[in-house]
């Protein structure tokens, strides 16, 4: 069992309507925890935010150089995209480099996250696509690295693929010390970890600062994180959180959220992992936590939090546009 403690609330007419819970660990490369509140043991699955571990096969082993991709191109392979334009045209150029098409892409469709993307498929009659996917970047990158490696391209999502089996154990370094993590299908179809906050904190610990990392891995860790401090949008979407929080803090950190309430932060000006699981799976109020925490570790100053204010202090709106209400953050970092 595990504890969890409350991390916002929703409030409605000035009184508490709603209480977000779960555990935020704040931890370094060898998964010392700094400061915690709640459990670090909390279960979650790692979703999309081992994006960035994901693409190191392909980084490490050169594909950057072999396909000559630009910084936005590996940004987007590590992304949860809105399927903006930019983010479109990104999939097409890794796909047509790599000899590929959208054809090729076996994360299934789903509705742009993009509003002007969706009405303009809507008014044209059609469908989406895979390549509209917010994992349609992973999944070009994924099929570089077989591309790269000589793996068959069909069968890429299956676990036992050796793209998937590489995967496995990379996350199984960054996240356990080697052990492997229990795993299950993702929303796109490739394999997915079960873990906890605290080893989730130790992987972004170890983006943070890869330093003790072998020397290929830890450039490929550096170039990741350059890449997606450089070009945020690429990363996320116009207006979204983990692009505000890159474009506000600049190459002190760069992140990453995944489905279900998981977030992690690499926070490369102090060399530590931020995790966050808010354990009803509803993220509304990460934006409030996160910036709390990055204010309390001192990482965030009254410039910056005022800067991210849309994130932090988000309103409650009705069907008529009115305020009826906020999204406070309660949660206190303790230092262990």
């Amino acid at each position: 069992m595990w504890d969890s403690v409350p991390l916002a609330v929703v409030e409605r007419g000035g009184r508490v309507e709603c209480v977000h819970r779960g555990a935020v660990v704040v931890a370094d490369r060898d998964g010392h925890v700094r400061y915690a509140a709640g459990d670090p043991v909390l279960p979650l699955y790692l979703r999309s935010a081992c994006k960035p571990l994901q693409a190191l096969p392909l980084v490490e082993g050169g594909g950057v150089e072999k396909f000559d991709l630009t910084g936005p191109e590996l940004a987007v392979i590590c992304a949860s995209h809105a399927a903006e334009p930019v983010h479109l045209d990104a999939v097409r150029s890794i796909l047509s480099k790599i000899g590929l098409d959208p054809s090729a892409l076996r994360c299934g469709p789903h509705v742009p996250h993009d509003p002007a993307t969706a009405a303009a498929l809507a008014r044209a009659g059609c469908a989406p696509e895979a390549i509209h996917s917010n994992c349609s970047g992973k999944h070009s990158g994924m099929l570089a690295s077989c591309r790269l490696y000589g793996w068959p391209t069909e069968t890429y999502l299956e676990p036992a693929h050796p793209l998937q089996r590489r995967i496995a154990t990379i996350i199984a370094e960054f996240c356990a010390d080697g052990d492997p993590l229990p795993q299950a299908t993702d929303g796109c179809g490739v394999p997915t970890f079960h873990a906890t906050v605290g080893q989730l904190a130790q992987a972004f610990g170890r983006l943070a600062d890869p330093a003790g990392l072998p020397g290929p891995r830890a450039e490929a860790v550096d170039r990741i994180g350059d890449a997606m401090a450089a070009h945020p949008v690429m990363v996320s979407g116009t207006g979204r959180l983990a692009t505000s929080l890159m474009e506000v803090m600049g190459d002190r950190l760069f992140c990453k959220g995944g489905a279900e309430g998981g977030f992690g932060i690499a926070l490369r000006s102090r060399g530590l992992g931020i995790a966050v699981k808010i354990e009803d799976g509803n993220a509304r109020a990460m934006g409030p936590i996160l910036v709390e925490v990055l204010r309390q570790l001192g990482a965030a100053g009254p410039g910056e939090t005022q800067a991210l204010a849309v994130h932090a202090q988000p309103k409650i709106l009705n069907t008529r546009g009115d305020v009826v209400g906020a999204i406070r953050p309660l949660v206190q970092l303790k230092e262990a």
